[in-house]
């Protein structure tokens, strides 16, 4: 409810105006005198001030100047039973809202007051606005204004200026990194440096010498002293993204420099202070990994101060238009291609994908549409997805019906869990293409075409064992099911 300062010696126009504008639903304050007014003012915040030019103890313009200095939005109103130009000129020069003449009609002052009260609602709207853009401003490249989205936003806004451990979760190529770059940049820490290590990407001998350091001669090729990355950190944010696939020695280390802020590196007994803020990423269920002793509990609970879940596309695919014009643009830029724009019909095909790969996914699937596609528009022929002919797939005749995808599909219940179903077939593929590769990765891997790195992951992503015999045969083998329920 808006409230308003009336400010006049004369009794019975006050009370008159008071009671009319009590009457439209404001809250009215009246005030006789300019002292009185300023104490008001100064006690409490008001929404408007109605301010007679003569009083007892000043004047209606000095009483102006007083309320601008006080809270330089707050409109004022002059009222005057001798209106001249020179008095309605030095008034608006100084910042009055409007100026009035005695005897006013009702009508007059309403529409006033109508304008002012909507002019302080749009100006405490812009100021919300300006801070919540300032407040989120550090998250500009984490595309996408749906529900997911500014949840994702507002958990960083929250977290970044703090100095609490950040887990960050998600399917691979959702943004994880992304989303811990805008964690720093929000934080105290924004001038430091931001260092990203990929966990998956070094053998565990070497993940510790990457991340503590070590001294010369502390292992075969030690030929100097190297800092790590922690200390390369110092003073900002080191990332660890994949940090699921640390082995349980490199978790203990971690968790004690998490605990002691203090490093050592290999070869050397000698600890070292850090001040480093930690974020960590995996596409893994860590809690799911603690269950099965494959990560420390203790740890989880250190890192998992505030946990981020970056959704993954196909949750929220009112977000693909947006970054498919950022990528189009990109593309034009990085690949230097004509800059396209996308047909209702395309546009429409991306939304309705589920998109496995996720936001990689997506911007690969854009710059290949901009180098390949012939003309200004890019249409749904540009996007083999499901079941399309891909260039270098199957010829454009091959029948739907003779589809071994289709047929596999087709022979599953109606009603199951998308994500359990997924990540069964991904494990039963995996499971033959080792069977009938003799047990050998490198063999499984060139019949999935994937690296033979991807197949070891996704051995150790399934819980499956790393030695299989002979013949290719695991005894974790089971039977992908046809009755997945639902979730």
């Amino acid at each position: 409810m808006p409230r308003i300062l009336i400010v006049d010696h004369e009794t019975e126009e006050r009370r008159a105006l008071g009671a009319m504008l009590s009457d439209d639903g404001h809250t009215v304050t009246q005030a006789t005198r300019a002292r009185e007014a300023v104490d008001a003012v100064g006690g409490a915040p008001f929404d408007l001030v109605i301010t007679s030019q003569n009083l007892p103890d000043g004047k209606g313009l000095q009483l102006l100047s007083a309320c601008r200095d006080a809270d330089p939005a707050l409109p004022v109103v002059i009222l005057t039973g001798v209106a001249t130009v020179e008095l309605a000129v030095e008034a608006l020069r100084r910042g009055a809202f409007d100026f009035l003449t005695k005897p006013f009609t009702p009508d007059a002052v309403r529409a006033v007051v109508a304008r002012a009260i909507e002019r302080v609602g749009l100006r405490r709207e812009n100021r919300l606005l300006r801070g919540e853009a300032d407040r989120l401003g550090f998250a500009s490249e984490l595309l996408g204004d749906g529900p997911a989205m500014r949840a994702v936003k507002e958990r960083i806004a929250l977290v970044a200026p703090t100095v609490a451990t950040v887990l960050i979760s998600g399917e691979t190529g959702t943004g994880k990194e992304l989303a811990a770059r805008a964690v720093h940049r929000g934080s105290s820490r924004s001038a430091a440096p931001f260092l990203a290590v990929n966990c998956a990407a070094f053998p565990d001998s070497l993940l510790d010498s990457e991340l503590f350091g070590h001294e010369k001669g502390s292992f075969t090729g030690a030929d100097r002293t190297r800092p790590g990355w922690f200390e390369a950190a110092d003073g900002g944010t080191l990332f660890l993204d994949e940090a699921g696939e640390m082995s349980l020695p490199l978790q203990a280390k971690l968790l004690r420099v998490l605990t002691n802020r203090r490093i050592v590196r290999v070869g050397s007994r000698a600890s070292r202070a850090v001040d480093v803020r930690l974020i960590l990423a995996t596409h893994l269920d860590l809690k799911s990994l603690v269950a099965t002793g494959a990560f420390r509990e203790d740890l989880y609970y250190r890192v998992a101060v505030v946990p981020v879940h970056m959704p993954p596309l196909r949750e929220r695919p009112e977000d693909i238009p947006q970054l498919v014009e950022r990528f189009l643009t990109a593309a034009a830029h990085d690949l230097k291609v004509p800059r396209r724009e996308l047909s209702p019909a395309a546009m429409q095909k991306l939304c309705n994908y589920p998109f496995p790969g996720n936001i990689r996914e997506l911007r690969n699937l854009i710059e290949r549409a901009c180098i390949l596609s012939q003309g200004p528009t890019i249409g749904p022929s540009d996007f083999p997805l499901g079941g399309d002919a891909d260039a270098g797939g199957a010829g454009a005749g091959a029948h739907a019906e003779d589809d071994p995808i289709r047929l596999c599909v087709r022979a599953l219940p109606p009603i199951l869990s998308l994500r359990e179903t997924v990540d069964r077939l991904e494990r039963e593929l995996i499971i033959r293409a080792m069977e009938e590769g003799g047990g050998v990765q490198a063999e499984a891997a060139r019949r999935l075409n994937l690296s033979r790195g991807d197949v070891g992951y996704k051995i150790r992503k399934h819980g499956m064992p790393q030695r299989w015999d002979h013949d290719g045969h695991s005894a974790h083998h089971a039977a992908f099911p046809t009755d997945a329920g639902p979730d």
